[in-house]
């Protein structure tokens, strides 16, 4: 069987493409004002990859904060559904997963049939997602790829105000015009981002193994301070993290044929 999962994502609309449990085809692209189009885009990079006919897909699930868009899709999937069944996907022994994008977070503990049993949202604040980086890495002047290198060249312990944006900025000039090195600076800004990420899974209790999927598992420097806080030796992340979400969105729509 052939199925299509949708992430139709604030920054990023991702496609991934099942067949027989296996993924054939992906698509990724920027998802801006015009979400239908980016879901058509993305849909037909993932089908082009795929090297299938798009009647070829059976059925289509779709999620993320833009799945009311996604018309052609069979059946709407939660964000906590598809992350837990993303994970699962990849990693069988997963038994608490985190996903992380650019807007929010979220975390969940899960079965073993990537079910999820308790979870937390980051809705309101945007120190635990991927666009505090992204505001901090423009504070301190360097590119987002540079934060998470610049995060491992120190080992100082500087403590910030990880509620808030805008408060987390204002510290970041304040350390600037203090002299305070760079990647003291990162370091902090990721110990913030992390304890915030740690604190939602804390509170539905931790079960090993820990899976981290969205765009933020790409940064190493985030990855280091989730194992410090967390005390854990491993966190397991695939190779594409952002596209957690629409595998876990293709293997429901597998489960609902």
């Amino acid at each position: 069987m052939i199925t299509a999962g949708i992430d139709c994502g604030a920054k990023n609309t991702k496609t991934v493409i099942l067949k027989d449990g296996e993924i054939i085809g992906k698509g990724l692209v920027l998802t801006r004002f015009d979400q239908e189009k980016a879901v058509e885009e993305s849909l037909e990079k993932a089908i082009q990859a795929a090297a299938i006919a798009r009647d070829d897909i059976q059925r289509i699930c779709c999620t993320g904060s833009g799945k009311n868009a996604v018309n052609i899709a069979d059946e709407d999937v939660n964000d906590i559904r598809a992350m837990s069944k993303g994970a699962i996907f990849y990693f069988p022994n997963a038994r608490t997963v985190a996903d992380v994008g650019a807007e929010d977070g979220r975390v969940a503990k899960i079965d073993e049939k990537g079910s999820p049993i308790d979870f937390a949202i980051n809705e309101k604040c945007a120190a635990g997602a991927g666009v505090f980086i992204e505001a901090m890495a423009r504070a301190l002047e360097v590119t987002i790829e540079e934060m998470g290198p610049l995060c491992l060249k120190s080992d100082k312990k500087i403590p910030m105000n990880a509620q808030c944006v805008i408060f987390a900025e204002s510290e970041v000039v304040g350390l600037i015009h203090a002299g305070t090195p760079k990647q003291d600076i990162s370091k902090a800004i990721h110990d913030a981002m992390a304890g915030h990420i740690v604190t939602m899974i804390r509170r539905i209790g931790i079960n090993r193994d820990v899976a981290l999927v969205g765009g933020v598992g790409y940064n190493p420097g985030i990855m280091a301070a989730l194992l410090r806080e967390l005390k854990v030796e491993k966190i397991y992340v695939p190779d594409e993290p952002e596209y957690g979400a629409a595998v876990g969105a293709a293997a429901v729509a597998a489960e609902g044929s």
